[in-house]
């Protein structure tokens, strides 16, 4: 229906600069896939996302971890995140120009930054929200520290901790877009955020949906095959989410 109607707007609007119709996006998308053009670029940001991401789950697991362990932990995480999480990740990214220069290490910088937060605190709230009982059964069983946090808070915690997995991959795929066209305009390298960039500045208007349709469509894939599949065989098998 969407693609229906699409189709008769852009046909009643008669403009392809401004809207290009369906089934020209179609077409640019083909030709684009076709060419290897377009894999190559979402390659790249790939890449790039996933270390930053990484890095980020790592960090926000340490930092949580310090939380239910020490009351130094809880106070420094919940300064930083008062501090940190109203900060736009994109308004680092000329901090990260000046300290990591042009090139990954400024993406995967400002990437950090959007999945950290979110992710930290998901899993902090589900870590408080764990029963006592699960607690003591715990340390009946003489589970300390690291293997308390494993055994026993992560499970417990992980529909908070998917939940938080979900917010910090949104954040992080729309942060890599939106830095891409930055680093396109100064550098002109990139992966599918230059892509969408370089074609707006050529007026392809239809790459530029095509590029647009391209991260929607990993959004939908990583929704429903990544995270939809580990709530299946976890939280869902077990009882704890219907």
């Amino acid at each position: 229906m969407l693609a229906v109607i699409w189709e008769i707007v852009a046909r009643v609007q008669n403009n392809d600069l401004l809207l290009p119709s369906f089934v020209q996006t179609s077409h640019a998308l083909y030709d684009g896939l076709l060419s290897g053009e377009l894999l190559g670029k979402v390659w790249i940001s790939l890449v790039v996302l996933l270390k930053g991401y990484l890095i980020g789950i790592v960090l926000a697991f340490a930092l949580t971890t310090l939380a239910v362990s020490t009351q130094f932990g809880r106070d420094l995480l919940s300064t930083l995140t008062s501090m940190f999480n109203p900060l736009p990740a994109i308004a680092l990214l000329p901090l990260a120009l000046l300290w990591f220069g042009l090139g990954q290490n400024s993406l995967i910088f400002v990437l950090v930054h959007s999945v950290l937060w979110a992710l930290a605190l998901n899993t902090y709230a589900g870590f408080l929200g764990v029963s006592e009982t699960l607690r003591m059964a715990g340390r009946n069983y003489g589970l300390k520290g690291m293997r308390f946090v494993l055994f026993i808070l992560i499970p417990a915690a992980l529909p908070s901790i998917l939940a938080g997995l979900k917010i910090g991959w949104a954040f992080a795929w729309r942060t890599l877009i939106a830095a891409e066209l930055v680093f396109g305009a100064t550098s002109g390298k990139g992966g599918l955020g230059w892509y969408i960039f370089q074609n707006r500045n050529e007026l392809y208007t239809d790459k530029v949906f095509a590029g647009l349709a391209v991260v929607i469509l990993i959004g939908l894939l990583v929704e429903n095959l990544v995270f939809d599949t580990l709530e299946r065989v976890t939280v869902k098998r077990w009882g704890m989410q219907r």
